[in-house]
């Protein structure tokens, strides 16, 4: 079962979901800093790149966003399966096959209406498509389309065709009604999300009219705005708990605010009834985080270590090009033999990295390398045990299995900043090596520079400021260098010792 906890504040608001009292997964929105997936705006085309099929747009961010040739699309599609809200029930839709050269299509200083399918992350501005997709309670409109696609997690085949008839013959109820007051048939196409599979026909046309209304309005505003101008913004992180998270496992939705639980309650009550009745206004002394050591949760998934029960733990390192999981026995020895240990260790350590890459939200490629096992009705019970546990994650996973070296290789969709990126920043003294240079090793660069310096200068004196460890090698352990080198150039060399915010750092003043 699964309880949802929404902590707001007027700079941020933060959501766990708890199941089973462990946290699974924390969303995190800072009113400054909120996430632009599903926005749609104005954007003027800056620079073609043919060699790449991609092209830059200005949509008024700091960094211009990025297009490519797979998400433009062109005679009712786009060229590969998209990233829009929804697309991953449109596996029965083939793309289109060879898309024309990207220079055909777009060219500088062309506008266009473009939605965000991935938000900015590290160096990367955002990632844009032009098909549009809009995200209701029940359905996603496609006004660019006239596909009706049911999700995939929508049981039977024949439920699913059912729902695809009722989905046309309310679509064009819709339309015929828009045509008989005088306005425009809008047509365009739909995906049916999970929670409609029970829906009524009542429910079904609401949503398409909101829908339908919504788009309107886009175009409208798209039609006499500048480029950069933001069309539409999706809902904020607490409306779309409703949304998205709430499900039929959902026992209660928490929130510590009376006013965005009222404000909450009442959009619930129009656009997700279902959820609207889970929610409660949490009025505990404890800071409603604490429930759960959801605190506690967030540090721990700062570390790169994550122990596990049995004894063993995981090592964790999050790079730019993929993320890389290690697993180690550590101190565990519980079972009778040590292909039992490790066999053990393994499946405990499936269980958690699945937990952790929602709880991180790690994206990418990753790259597990698991204990070495020789057996393969090992290798393939963890390997099942991990799909197990990853088939709850609400993000979409492929796991391609063992490769010949033993490790496992597998992707997580990427869609918005890690937690440690959206948290944290590089260590300005290590500079995000995660390593300072030795005491020792910031000595031999010192004399190396006072030798270089020497050689173009000739002061006095020479004088050495450098962290109180420095100096105290040189003093001591290197004194017999430093006073060689001193002998060497013929000058005297002084020490004095500075709170330097980095070990590595010095200076040397010439006198």
């Amino acid at each position: 079962m699964q309880d949802i906890l929404i902590n707001w504040a007027p700079q941020e608001t933060r959501v766990a979901v708890v199941e089973n009292g462990a946290v699974q997964e924390l969303h995190i929105e800072r009113t400054l800093e909120r996430g632009r997936v599903g926005n749609i705006y104005t954007g003027k085309v800056a620079r073609v790149l043919p060699g790449m099929q991609s092209a830059f747009v200005e949509i008024g961010l700091e960094r211009a966003a990025f297009l490519h040739i797979a998400d433009v699309h062109v005679n009712g599609g786009t060229w590969r399966g998209d990233h829009s809200a929804g697309a991953t029930a449109r596996g029965d839709r083939a793309a289109t096959p060879a898309p024309p050269p990207i220079e055909r299509i777009v060219f500088e200083g062309q506008t266009l209406t473009v939605q965000v399918i991935k938000d900015p992350i590290g160096t990367k501005g955002a990632r844009l498509s032009t098909q549009v997709s809009i995200a209701g309670r029940l359905l996603v409109f496609l006004p660019q389309d006239q596909h009706i696609g049911i999700s995939q997690k929508i049981g039977s085949q024949e439920l699913r065709e059912q729902l695809r008839v009722r989905m046309v013959s309310l679509a064009q109820a819709d339309d015929d009604a828009r045509v008989a007051v005088g306005g425009e048939a809008v047509g365009g196409g739909f995906i049916l999300r999970t929670n409609a599979a029970d829906a009524s026909d009542a429910e079904l046309a609401d949503d398409i009219a909101y829908l339908r209304t919504t788009w309107a309005h886009v175009k409208e505003r798209a039609f006499k705005s500048p480029p950069g101008t933001l069309l539409h913004q999706d809902l904020s992180l607490a409306e779309r708990v409703l949304r998205d998270l709430a499900d039929e496992e959902t026992q209660t939705i928490r929130i510590d605010s009376r006013a965005q639980f009222e404000q909450l309650t009442k959009f619930g009550a129009e656009y997700t009834p279902g959820a609207v009745g889970k929610l409660q206004h949490y009025t505990g002394e404890r800071p409603i985080f604490d429930l759960f050591n959801v605190d506690d949760e967030i540090d721990k998934a700062l570390l790169k270590r994550v122990d596990l029960k049995s004894g063993g733990y995981l090592i964790i390192d999050q790079t730019e090009a993929l993320t890389t999981v290690d697993v180690n026995t550590g101190g565990f020895v519980g079972a009778r033999n040590f292909d039992d240990t490790i066999f053990k260790t393994n499946l405990e350590a499936g269980q958690a990295i699945a937990r952790q890459l929602r709880l991180r939200n790690l994206g990418g490629i990753i790259i597990i390398d698991f204990i070495d096992m020789t057996r393969e009705e090992h290798q393939a019970a963890v390997l099942a045990e991990l799909k197990k546990q990853l088939a709850r994650d609400r993000t979409r996973v492929t796991v391609s299995g063992f490769t010949q070296l033993g490790l496992v290789e597998m992707t997580r969709k990427r869609t918005r900043e890690s937690l440690a990126h959206m948290l944290c920043e590089p260590c300005p003294t290590c500079r995000g090596r995660g390593e300072v240079k030795t005491a020792r090793s910031v000595c031999h660069d010192i004399l190396r520079e006072i030798l270089r310096e020497a050689r173009q200068f000739n002061p006095k004196e020479f004088r050495v400021l450098a962290s109180a460890a420095v100096v105290e090698m040189l003093l001591d352990e290197e004194s017999q260098h430093l006073a060689g080198l001193s002998d060497f150039i013929g000058k005297p060399i002084s020490l004095r010792a500075e709170a330097f915010a980095s070990p590595e750092q010095y200076d040397i003043v010439l006198l």
